[in-house]
């Protein structure tokens, strides 16, 4: 009988573990539904803390937190480990690649991917900075050029290992380019035999401004910091290719690198176009202002993989918050369908200011409603606090917050392990 009476109450598939996702998941975890939380990964991964991996501050297990145990003491909600690859909204059942999900319910949350633009040679040569895998990359890659020019005898082949250039001057971007002068400064004291004035870092930006999301003052402080810290800022600054030896740029210059990380741009994951909504050129389906995918009334999406534009001049940015909050609305608008009630409640965001960290012991705030504008060691502090309340588990927030402060005082980076050693 109980059988029964569960096979009778909807079934909620929520497609994507980041924040929006689980958010979601615990919401519907007090209901009276089945959840089903479809990831291809088995664990939420903290995205804003990518570049601390990549540059050896943290370990992956301080970024990453089993989706499973979310749940543990909630029996109606299921992991199901599959990549999702389109939806058929007349059956009302999610493809994925080890078969298909039935919904009555359907949420679209499976976050974004790194946009290229196009250039298939860039993708190619280049490191992006939006999974686990990629920031392992980047960290054994950095720490290779190291070793290698070591090695290397000819100047020009030398340099060409020590010049790090990274695509793109929003937060990931400047947070990178920080977070490596900062590495090569430990790496200059185990060194000895190498000239750390062939060591360069570069941060390229193909519009006027960085952090374009805070206060024109907070973009010229950071600026300012990076290139205090040996960091060359090129601004107006636009990549047109990349054959893994040289970055080409548009007005014909080009910078002799085996070190390009992109950071320049973001677009929804591929399957979201196989959705049965309309998407736009990020590939981002289109959602009302109930969060609903247009043509329908049980599938909605939120966070990355969403375009919501009502009152605003832009599409919502592809941050957190946005993700959190429009959970809690298609929670709340899935619940009211459920009960038979049509007054469906409309998506509202609440901007919570926007923040970025330049280094150890510098970042930039910038003011909300209750926060002022913040640089230098005070942002940063507001900057770990925040970031630290994201993290999932008590590991996490112990560990995380021990390796920062012994970090911001010694400057150590005991994650400079190279893991893909091939003989």
């Amino acid at each position: 009988m109980a059988d029964q009476q569960n096979q009778k109450r909807p079934r909620i598939v929520i497609v994507g573990a980041g924040f929006g996702g689980v958010k979601l998941a615990k919401l519907f975890a007090k209901e009276d539904v089945d959840v089903m939380l479809v990831d291809r990964h088995n664990f939420q991964l903290f995205q804003p803390l990518l570049y601390q991996v990549s540059t050896a501050v943290l370990s992956t297990d301080e970024i990453a937190y089993p989706v499973r145990t979310f749940f543990r003491k909630t029996k109606n909600v299921e992991f199901f480990m599959a990549k999702a690859e389109g939806v058929d909204q007349a059956r009302k059942v999610l493809l994925t690649n080890h078969g298909e999900l039935a919904y009555d319910y359907l949420i679209l949350a499976a976050g974004a991917t790194t946009n290229f633009f196009g250039m298939k040679e860039v993708e190619e040569h280049s490191y992006g900075m939006k999974t686990l895998q990629e920031a392992l990359h980047i960290r054994n890659h950095v720490l290779h050029m190291f070793e290698r020019a070591n090695k290397e005898t000819d100047p020009a082949v030398r340099r060409r290992m020590l010049t790090f250039v990274v695509v793109g001057g929003g937060p990931t971007g400047i947070e990178e380019s920080g977070a490596l002068t900062e590495l090569f400064g430990i790496q200059q004291k185990e060194f000895h035999n190498l000239d750390f004035s062939e060591v360069s870092v570069k941060l390229i930006e193909a519009t006027p401004n960085v952090l374009p999301m805070v206060a024109p003052n907070l973009r010229e402080h950071a600026v300012k910091v990076l290139r205090k810290k040996g960091v060359d800022v090129m601004l107006n600054t636009q990549v047109v290719g990349y054959d893994g030896n040289d970055l080409k740029l548009k007005d014909g210059r080009t910078i002799p690198t085996q070190t390009v990380i992109w950071a320049a741009g973001v677009k929804a994951v591929p399957f979201i176009k196989d959705c049965g909504g309309e998407v736009d050129r990020g590939g981002r389906i289109i959602v009302n202002e109930k969060l609903q995918v247009e043509g329908s009334d049980c599938v909605f999406a939120i966070g990355d993989c969403a375009h919501y534009q009502h009152g605003t001049e832009r599409p919502l940015p592809t941050v957190a918050p946005v993700a959190m909050q429009q959970a809690q609305t298609a929670h709340d608008n899935i619940m009211k369908l459920i009960r038979g009630q049509q007054d469906l409640a409309t998506f509202h965001y609440k901007d919570l200011g926007a923040m970025a960290t330049i280094g150890r012991g510098e970042a930039v705030v910038d003011k909300t409603k209750m926060n002022p504008q913040m640089t230098g060691f005070i942002a940063w502090c507001a900057w770990m606090f925040v970031h630290l309340l994201r993290l999932a588990g008590a590991h996490a927030n112990f560990t995380v917050a021990i390796k920062w402060t012994w970090n911001l005082f010694s400057g150590t980076r005991l994650g400079r392990i190279i893991t893909n050693i091939k003989d």
